[in-house]
């Protein structure tokens, strides 16, 4: 499969959905919505509509509708179907993955720097789907889980050296069903970060168009006009100040590929050490040796970008429950937020 190395890490939400819009031809007889959509879309299975009915993935002008539902002439069909696994063997590993919830149709586990999410160009082991399929099946291991039922079904995803929350879903009811709060943008996520500089203000929006930098595929860039690029939006407010660097918590409304590392990086505030949006450098401070060898031993306790998922909440996609987790900061962020800390207090 070739794949860039910046999609296997952390593709674009939108890019794990199928969307779907229809609008009912004058002379259509009065036909089930299911009928008529097995009709009119290629490669797509009575189950897997029966299940993005169940999620309310299939709408008729803008409601949710039952697989009885007959469509009309002038009826607007919307539909969200999360996309199968893709076509690529997965082999089960035995990789230690911290689990923070799990029942029968989805698990929630805490990532941790280095690890990608997805098995894909350059990276067809050692990786969390890897790990996933594993826990799912260990008495597969080393060996390859085929079915698309039986692989862990990704949701969203998150950059390699990026920690925290990820939910994954077991069904594919599950996935539909998620498919769709991710679509609607109302799952809910938190970030923390450590950028460069003092933020002006202690709260405020980024918005700004990411897409692929037109020169260099493999990262991402910020186009404030024009067509180019996908809407993004992250909120932000400031948690703590230490003159030379800021710890914000970041939401986000949309969710593009590298969406906080490059927004910031467009807002003048690179991620600490983030070697791809130039944060891996000194970018404010003094000239002194003493502060310079402080940095470089603050870049040492992290493997790239500061960033950590926080917070995530979503709706069962059976029960109708709110779910809701918290994951606190990694070891080696924590250590960099106290020796900032202490800098700030007195250590210099």
């Amino acid at each position: 499969m070739n794949e860039d190395p910046i999609d296997q890490e952390a593709s674009d939400v939108d890019e794990l959905y199928e969307h779907h819009r229809i609008v009912v031809d004058k002379g259509q007889s009065l036909l089930r919505v299911d009928k008529f959509l097995m009709n009119r879309m290629e490669n797509v299975s009575r189950n897997r509509l029966q299940n993005a009915t169940e999620a309310g993935n299939i709408r008729v002008n803008d409601q949710p509708v039952k697989s009885s539902y007959k469509v009309k002439p002038g009826d607007v069909i919307t539909i969200v179907l999360a996309h199968p696994p893709r076509v690529l063997e997965v082999i089960a590993e035995n990789i230690p993955v911290e689990i923070v919830y799990e029942d029968d149709e989805l698990i929630v586990v805490n990532k941790v720097a280095g690890m990608v999410v997805h098995p894909g160009y350059g990276n067809y082991t050692g990786t969390l789907v890897n790990a996933l399929a594993y826990h799912f099946h260990p008495e597969l291991e080393g060996m390859s889980v085929e079915a698309e039922t039986e692989r862990p079904g990704l949701v969203h995803r998150i950059d390699k050296n990026t920690t925290g929350l990820l939910v994954v879903a077991k069904t594919e009811k599950a996935m539909t069903h998620l498919a769709r709060q991710f679509y609607e943008r109302t799952i809910e996520r938190r970030y923390v970060a450590l950028v460069w500089g003092d933020i002006a203000e202690d709260s405020g929006t980024i918005t700004g168009n990411v897409g692929r930098n037109l020169v260099n595929r493999k990262i991402m860039e910020v186009f404030s006009d024009g067509d180019l690029g996908k809407h993004a939006v992250t909120h932000y407010t400031v948690i703590k100040r230490f003159g030379y660097v800021t710890l914000v918590e970041c939401k986000l409304e949309t969710g593009r590929t590298h969406q906080i590392r490059v927004h910031f990086k467009f807002f003048g505030h690179p991620l600490f050490n983030d070697d791809t949006y130039g944060g891996d450098k000194i970018l404010k401070g003094t000239t002194f040796a003493k502060y310079k060898q402080f940095v470089e031993n603050c870049f040492t306790l992290i493997p790239a970008q500061a960033l950590h998922a926080r917070s995530l909440g979503f709706i069962h996609p059976s029960t109708g429950k709110l779910l809701s987790f918290d994951s606190p900061l990694p070891e080696g962020f924590s250590q960099l937020i106290e020796k900032w800390e202490n800098y700030t207090d007195g250590g210099r």
